[in-house]
């Protein structure tokens, strides 16, 4: 009987000694295939960032501006060297873009889709065709529907006199379905404060998430303009920003059939997805049926996600519009020579708010928000 039991438990522990590892690497490779299905495509970011339908693409602006002079721009010895009014090479930490006293866009026309502009770090100044102004910025989000066509000026003035003024900004192009890209020009503001911040934490950090744009969970956005493809819930249009401490994880949840989703680290050197190493500055499209586990490393990670129901609809751009067929480009062009969109109303194109204006919307129909 002692013999019998002894070969019994002799006979268990062979197994389990057997069966173990080949348990770890079934889990191993599970996990390895389920990561796999996860990650659809990986790929490095520029300055100018590719999206999936109904994103048209996302340029990430960060400068490292001097303190600004009294016309709120740097001062002129940094223009030595640059090709002004087309300067998009950083130097001394900065582009002035479009910009000759201020840094920036100065007026240009849209038509087509919408702009949803996320400013991190300094200050906006908007002004456009239709009489409406605004200045915006650390952390707020304004959101500009085109539609049949707006002239509008994005310029940064460098308020500080004193101290550097740094800029980081996401501009989001949004496209509008067939039916919606004639409709009246518009915007919107969302205040940072209004904004939907939470914080989770898993692992041994915090975990901070925005959204900006959708719902995510029990947190949900104010509502879109009314003619975005974003305003029924049911496209699952969302804007999320996801701030990782160090050796800190987010479990993304999975959203609708259907729906493109793109994650962009834009920040940090070691972020995993499920078992996959994302190196600096890349994208990954992901399968929207799937939760995605994010774990940063020793370092701060960030991640902007984009999402939403594709259009598939034809989409034809030549610069600043974005139409559904040739022809309907060929019209843009002579609309805009024709009306200008309305025309300008400010006293230049590259027009900024005085200095001690603080942060505030003037909208087309008089309407005033003023905020701290």
């Amino acid at each position: 009987m002692e013999r019998r039991s002894f070969v019994g438990k002799l006979t268990l522990g062979l197994s389990a000694a057997i069966s173990a590892p080949f348990i770890a690497w079934f889990k191993n490779d599970k996990q390895e295939k389920n990561t796999q299905t996860m990650i659809k495509k990986i790929r490095p970011l520029g300055f100018q960032w590719e999206t999936l339908d109904p994103f048209l693409f996302c340029v990430h602006h960060e400068d490292f501006f001097p303190k600004g002079n009294d016309e709120l721009g740097p001062d002129p010895t940094y223009f030595n060297g640059r090709h002004m009014g087309q300067d998009f090479i950083v130097k001394d930490g900065f582009r002035m873009y479009h910009g000759m006293k201020v840094p920036g866009f100065p007026g240009h026309p849209h038509r087509g889709f919408e702009t949803i502009t996320v400013v991190r770090k300094g200050l906006v100044d908007h002004t456009d065709s239709t009489g409406a102004a605004g200045r915006y910025g650390n952390g707020d989000v304004q959101w500009m529907t085109a539609g049949k066509g707006v002239q509008h000026a994005e310029m940064f003035p460098l308020l500080n006199s004193q101290e550097d003024n740094p800029l980081e900004l996401f501009q989001i192009w949004l496209n509008l379905p067939k039916k919606s890209k004639m409709v009246a020009p518009h915007f919107k503001m969302l205040w940072s404060e209004n904004v939907p911040k939470y914080t989770v934490n898993e692992g041994d950090g915090s975990v901070h998430v925005e959204v900006l744009v959708g719902k995510l969970g029990a947190h949900r956005a104010e509502s879109a303009p009314p003619d975005s493809w974003a305003a029924p819930e049911d496209n699952h249009v969302g804007i999320y920003n996801i701030h990782l401490d160090p050796n800190s994880s987010f479990t993304l949840e999975a959203t609708a059939q259907g729906v493109n989703r793109s994650l962009y680290f834009y920040e940090g050197n070691s972020l995993t997805i499920g078992n996959t190493e994302i190196p600096h500055y890349h994208a990954v499209d992901v399968d929207p049926n799937m939760a995605i586990q994010l774990k940063s490393g020793a370092e701060v990670c960030k991640v902007l996600v984009l999402q939403g129901k594709p259009l598939n609809e034809p989409v034809v751009q030549h610069g600043p519009f974005v139409m559904n067929t040739r022809e309907e480009i060929y019209q843009a062009f002579q609309d805009y020579q024709q009306t200008q969109f309305g025309g300008w109303p400010w006293p230049s194109y590259d027009h900024v708010h005085d200095r001690e204006m603080g942060r505030f919307a003037k909208h087309s129909n008089g309407q005033l928000e003023k905020k701290s």
